[in-house]
């Protein structure tokens, strides 16, 4: 029988199912495209019975094609919160998506009563509706009888893990994994559990929380695919990348580029409070022992090539854009900032909006094209400069997602950085190392040493552009981004 291990990857913009061979080979894929919902100036929402159809559409695609599935790994966008009732498992309201920025007055309304440094001592988070407690606090106060029935646990609250968990288990089981506890801004990374006083301040009632456990652990079994099928490993998608990548030692750099964009450095054991507005987060915890990292969150990077083509229709797919850079690598001084959704680290300004600055009447729409593509590279050096202001001695990052399949973005973020770029034969680190949890987790794996092979080849990409001249286009963009900015 053969030893195959599925890995759901419920994301923002799609969901996909892999299946891996236990040399973590992919055997086959399924996707399905997310419909993004935007009610509102600011707000963006997921139908969370599309993110559980689509999930099982994909699962029963790969599964049909297997001769056997050993366990089940999930990854998932983190921060987005749903809540559902827990006899029907309807969802009460839309998943409340981790871009949204609906709760930025009130987060300016606890920074100015002075609780953000409570906040973020305790769950290594700035106060920020990117996180999941204004948004469930949001759902309980705008639901007619929410915090009512969520008192009298009638409800339940999870991030997408917990949600697809539940249903994978027929409510059986309601847990999540400590990268994702670590993203809800309940959560205390330093004793590991929820924090009573965190609770309160946000009002939420403890007993919608799912049960937190390591990352490669038993969530439970699925009997919907027939057979039963053990759910033995769970990591938000951007930690799931860290593990993919083997970045195992305290010092190693991953930056994942999809959706947004999310550079996290392994600080082992240690939780580094950074000085730099980046986020002390949970890298990975196994055996109940805690990795630490220190991350930083881009809310735009794919969605901006997205929207060139879905609002702009500037180009007719985005593969196309880096032939059109290659063609046009100069842009005439033309800069994004594509604070579509504002910004993320490290300037934290949930009310700054997009922009093209410099343009002129000789700007083309590959003049465009190639500032979206290098808006990229100048956020991932914006997180990278504020990892070194915090004492990281950076030379190389290993790059992953669907971004890093485009040869031009690659050198741009070599070129921009002034670093060197690994990316491996491997893009689908994200569901790989979903798969490696799972793994893990039924003794496939023995160690993390045993993953290191899995990796695969990789390819080096040096920096080739003029450090001098690096330094100019980032000055230039730094310039565009204060333009931008809220005044405070």
């Amino acid at each position: 029988m053969s030893n195959n291990l599925l890995a759901l990857d419920q994301g923002t913009s799609s969901t996909r199912a892999i299946l891996f061979n236990n040399a973590c080979d992919i055997l086959d894929i399924a996707q399905r495209q997310l419909t993004q919902f935007f009610p509102k100036n600011g707000q963006v929402e997921h139908d969370p019975e599309e993110i559980w159809e689509s999930s099982l559409e994909v699962m029963k695609s790969v599964i049909k094609k297997a001769e056997s599935v050993t366990a089940i790994g999930i990854t998932n966008q983190r921060e987005t919160t749903i809540v559902w009732n827990r006899e029907t498992g309807k969802p009460v309201y839309p998943a409340i998506v981790w871009q949204d920025r609906r709760t930025a007055d009130y987060c300016d309304l606890l920074r100015a009563q002075g609780l953000e440094e409570t906040i973020t001592k305790k769950t290594g988070l700035l106060l920020d509706p990117y996180f999941s407690a204004t948004k469930l606090k949001w759902i309980l106060d705008h639901v007619n009888g929410a915090r009512d029935k969520a008192r009298e646990g009638c409800l339940l609250f999870g991030t997408v893990d917990s949600f697809l968990l539940w249903k994978l288990t027929d409510g059986r089981s309601h847990k999540t994994d400590a990268t994702n506890a670590s993203r809800t801004m309940l959560f205390n990374i330093h004793e590991q559990t929820w924090d009573k006083e965190l609770l309160e301040m946000f009002d939420i009632p403890q007993q919608v929380l799912p049960e937190v456990s390591d990352c490669s652990s038993y969530f439970g079994s699925t009997l919907i695919f027939g057979g039963e099928i053990p759910i033995t490993g769970i990591a938000g998608d951007q930690q799931s990348a860290l593990i993919g990548q083997c970045c195992f030692s305290s010092g190693m750099l991953k930056s994942t580029y999809g959706t947004g964009c999310f550079a996290i450095l392994n600080t082992g054991e240690k939780a580094i409070s950074s000085s730099n507005k980046l986020l002390t987060t949970i890298g990975y915890r196994l055996a109940g022992e805690v990795t630490y990292a220190l991350e930083g969150s881009i809310f735009i990077a794919g969605a901006a090539v997205q929207w060139l083509r879905d609002s702009l229709g500037l180009i007719k797919n985005a593969e196309s854009t880096g032939t059109i850079a290659e063609s046009n690598p100069d842009t005439n001084g033309v800069y994004l900032v594509p604070a579509f959704t504002g910004l993320g680290a490290p300037y934290w300004d949930a009310n700054a909006r997009g922009a093209f600055l410099g343009l002129s009447r000789d700007t083309t729409s590959k003049d465009l094209v190639t500032a979206t593509l290098q808006s990229v590279c100048f956020q991932t050096r914006d997180l990278f400069s504020a990892m070194e202001g915090d004492g990281a001695n950076l030379s190389f990052v290993r790059v992953d997602g669907g971004m890093v399949t485009n040869d031009w973005l690659v050198q741009a973020l070599a070129d921009i950085t002034q670093m060197s770029v690994d990316r491996t034969a491997i893009t689908e680190t994200t569901a790989l190392g979903a798969a490696f949890l799972a793994g893990l987790g039924v003794g496939l794996f023995k160690s993390l040493e045993d993953l290191e092979s899995c990796r695969g080849h990789t390819l080096i990409v040096v920096p080739e552009l003029d450090k001098l001249r690096s330094d100019e286009l980032y000055a230039g963009w730094q310039d565009a981004v204060a333009r931008v900015r809220t005044p405070r």
